[in-house]
């Protein structure tokens, strides 16, 4: 007995395969769409994640930055972004145990921004801030129409720019160069350096320059490199795409655990306890590359030796009875918390924490970034809740590599972990964070930790890595073969009928939906 066939099988249900999905099914595809969760989105999801209290978390991935809106247009997504008005907020390093004056980074008030770096002692880098911006914004104008569009070579990209010394100091040589180059206080180089170690273990010196990848991907996005609210969470952005893929004709099957597949594009899967198989005329992965290797079994290829992706980051989600106060009060915590907060990154502690993560401990403290998505969107919280002054808050704590855990220790470590995060975050406020926590129904506080295996086990990213490798730059060498459609688009694998659709394409990472577009287009080109 022959099996069911379709045009396109997708193995994976995230925003990528969605998007994936949908445009292929509205080109006329019959699409079926495999996803082992019992619900599509991957990481991109909303969640109840404390019993008895209403509150809809952005569990996973929280901030939208490099989907086009040329996507959403083309796919007619009901989603909605807002933009914070403050870029972020940085506390001022402790001198004898008492905080200096943070830096407050405001979009609407450049005199109050001006007026901050004047007051942590970096007046002169206000004009070198704007001017470095101004260079990204001209690098994410002339890079990211690039980007649903075939693969640029690297010479076309840098006559694209048209800006040697900026394609140099950002591509060429390690990020801590131009950022030491061109700015002179330590906090103001932390909070640039950030958007090169978010999800990426490295040292901003390192000649591997995963730093440059990881920030090129944080200025570009949609031609600002701003990051954006997903009104409603995560799961409203996802709701959208899910909407448009059925409206579009896709089969989406949840439950749907997929055991191997074929170079001849014969799919297994496990679903209700029987297991079946479906043929795809292609196969699209949206799954990180280690994962399909894994899939193919002895079919994956010599790269199958290829070191296993390794994340580098813990998450916890809060919900507090209100924001903390802090311990610099000339700014308000509606504004330290309106936008990115960091949390001891200057540009030493972050090379400290590095280094300590390095040796096997638990960097102290440890670099963390904090966004409150109620402060901007309210809407995923109870109106009693919001009535009451509660709001969200998400950590992300940089230097925390996967090599630490194991299936024995990962309990003991994410306790450990999530104390050693709590510590990072009291440092800075007048008043420690503990109490503010609300309660859920069964007394316990609202405070939930995801490390890196924890991520491994729930959304199946190797290593937790959220990215499913490393990072590749948006454009080919020179040398790089450009002679089919799949790797015109980056989203070629070893084997003809297969494809790559997640965050592991050229130009993946990120809920950006990429992926998805350029491996229907590479399809789309085929036929």
């Amino acid at each position: 007995m022959s099996e069911p066939r379709h045009d396109v099988v997708i193995i994976g249900g995230g925003h990528n395969g969605l998007v994936a999905a949908t445009y292929l099914a509205q080109a006329g595809r019959s699409v079926l769409v495999l996803e082992r969760a019992p619900q599509v989105g991957g990481a991109a999801v909303s969640a109840d994640a404390f019993p008895g209290v209403d509150a809809r978390l952005s569990r996973y991935s929280y901030l939208v930055s490099l989907l086009p809106t040329r996507i959403i247009r083309e796919l007619g997504l009901d989603i909605e972004l807002a933009r914070r008005r403050y870029s972020s907020y940085t506390p001022g390093l402790s001198v004898d145990g008492l905080l200096v004056d943070g830096l407050l980074v405001d979009h609407g008030d450049a005199e109050a921004t001006q007026a901050s770096f004047a007051r942590i002692g970096a007046a002169a880098d206000f004009d070198a801030w704007n001017a470095f911006y101004d260079d990204t914004a001209r690098l994410a104008r002339a890079v990211f129409p690039t980007v649903c569009e075939p693969l640029l070579t690297r010479s076309e990209a840098r006559r694209l720019v048209g800006d040697d010394a900026l394609w140099t100091a950002l591509i060429e040589q390690p990020l801590g160069k131009v950022i030491t180059d061109r700015f002179t206080n330590d906090l103001v180089r932390g909070v640039v350096a950030t958007d090169g170690l978010i999800g990426t273990f490295t040292s901003l010196d390192d000649p591997s320059l995963d730093a440059n990848r990881c920030f090129l991907y944080h200025v570009i996005g949609n031609g600002t490199g701003d990051w954006d609210v997903p009104i409603g969470g995560m799961g409203a952005v996802t709701g959208a795409l899910e909407r448009a893929a059925r409206a579009a004709g896709s089969r989406l099957e949840t439950g749907a655990d997929v055991t191997a597949v074929t170079p001849e594009g014969v799919v297994t899967y496990r679903q209700h306890g029987r297991l079946e198989t479906v043929r795809g005329a292609v196969v699209l992965a949206n799954v990180a590359p280690w994962v399909l290797r894994e899939l193919l079994g002895a079919a994956g290829g010599a790269s199958n030796a290829e070191n296993k992706p390794e994340g580098a980051q813990v998450k916890v989600n809060l919900l507090l009875t209100r924001l903390p106060r802090l311990k610099d009060a000339s700014v308000s915590p509606e504004a330290a918390f309106g936008g990115t907060f960091h949390i001891n990154e200057s540009f030493e502690q972050l090379q400290t924490a590095y280094e300590q993560a390095v040796a096997g401990t638990i960097p102290a403290p440890v670099p963390c970034e904090i966004y409150c998505h109620s402060l901007t969107d309210p809407s995923i919280l109870s109106p009693a809740l919001a009535a009451a002054g509660a709001h969200t808050l998400t950590v992300f704590a940089l230097h925390t590599p996967n090599r630490t855990l194991t299936e024995a220790n990962n309990d003991d470590s994410r306790a450990q972990l999530q104390a050693a995060v709590l510590r990072s975050l009291n440092s800075v406020l007048a008043e420690p964070i503990e109490p503010l926590l609300l309660a859920d129904a069964d007394g316990r506080p609202c405070i939930e930790t995801k490390t890196t295996l924890d991520l491994e086990h729930a959304l199946n990213l190797p290593g937790g890595n959220i990215f499913h490798g490393r990072l590749s730059w948006p454009f080919l060498e020179d040398n790089e073969p450009r002679d089919t459609p799949a790797a015109r688009w980056g989203v070629s694998t070893e084997h003809a009928r297969i494809l790559i659709c997640g965050a592991g394409t050229r130009r993946g990472g990120g809920v950006s939906g990429l992926g998805g577009h350029n491996a229907a287009m590479a399809v789309l080109e085929v036929s």
